[in-house]
């Protein structure tokens, strides 16, 4: 091919309607979820009773915090191409071992810090095995989500944990300028992770390596380190959202957070985080947690049955996995 032909292909795929094309399908990308939400949300206000009131959108954002709080630090395992299996079971181990710390010591604080120690060295573990030892991430949260799991049950016998120190209820009942402190909590994460996503060098490694590990390695970039932070990190809020989770509940339960992590997921991948890294954004995972909880709250207003709820719940999964999947072959041509 001549360079007089390779020019004329080249000018002939740059039109103008290619230009269009190619800024309507990158409008489509950064405000189809956005404006999805809008009606989805309008449609149910107008069509089923009480949605919209003001006790139903404290309550449904009291239900999505905890998912709010850890699919913050998902997505940045997730965009760089891991992912975490074992963050419903430090949810349940966090909140057991804090009620048996705090009891024993008497000492609330002890115990919540005891608890993010824990979450903190189950996810370093992780990380740890993942980057080092090179197992895939899928074994090993998934081994991990087995073992964290059982020392909740054994560490509780089975049983849940109360609290004998009210001031334990306090961090899952109180309120601040009318909102429930666990979302307060969740719009921190959202705050904080946005920021580290999007500022920092940290957010930028994170989203390289998603890109390409070895390239980035080849750039200076500690892949490592960088992927053992994110586990550590992701340890550290997954056991802060079981600390809350035990406080609104009044006890640390073993069984507590079955699922949790499909949740999680489900709403990171809806929001436009890439299964295959190096694509993540936190207005898509706040409106992707949204979204999962908003569908929720209005079958349960609905009454539908739960065994139905289990059937759209893996249908949004799903459809948000085939568009992740459309977008990156339309953005590999």
């Amino acid at each position: 091919m001549t360079e007089s032909n390779a020019a004329a292909i080249g000018a002939t795929r740059d039109t103008p309607a290619t230009r269009r094309r190619a800024m309507l399908w990158q409008i489509v990308d950064d405000y189809s979820l956005i404006l999805i939400f809008v009606a989805l949300f309008a449609v149910l206000s107008a069509s089923v009773q009480y949605f919209f009131s003001w006790d139903n959108m404290v309550g449904l954002l009291l239900s999505v915090s905890q998912i709010g709080m850890v699919s913050c630090t998902m997505m940045f395992c997730l965009a760089s191409r891991d992912f975490d299996l074992s963050v419903g079971s430090i949810v349940a181990f966090a909140g057991v071992f804090c009620a048996i710390v705090a009891n024993a010591t008497g000492s609330v604080t002890i115990g919540i810090a005891a608890s993010l120690a824990a979450g903190a060295f189950v996810g370093f573990v992780n990380g740890a095995v993942i980057a080092k030892l090179k197992i895939n991430a899928l074994i090993t949260t998934l081994a991990t989500m087995e073992i964290v799991r059982g020392l909740a049950f054994i560490s509780s016998h089975g049983q849940a944990v109360g609290v004998t120190n009210e001031a334990f209820f306090t961090l899952g009942s109180a309120s601040v300028l009318g909102l429930p402190v666990p979302v307060w909590v969740t719009l921190a994460c959202f705050a904080v992770f946005g920021v580290l996503l999007n500022k920092t060098i940290y957010g930028r490694n994170t989203l390289a390596i998603g890109g390409n590990p070895d390239a980035s390695r080849l750039a200076g970039v500690a892949v490592d380190r960088v992927r053992i932070a994110i586990f550590l990190i992701q340890g550290v809020v997954a056991a802060l959202a079981g600390i809350i989770l035990a406080s609104r509940m009044t006890s640390g339960q073993p069984n507590a957070g079955e699922g949790f992590e499909l949740n999680v997921i489900s709403a990171c991948v809806l929001g436009g985080v890439s299964l295959m890294g190096g694509r993540a954004s936190i207005s898509g995972v706040i409106v992707g947690v949204l979204i999962m909880g908003t569908v929720q709250n209005a079958m349960s207003l609905m009454n539908i049955d739960a065994f139905y709820q289990y059937l759209v719940r893996g249908t949004i999964l799903l459809i948000a996995v085939l568009v992740d999947q459309l977008k990156n072959r339309r953005q590999a041509r």
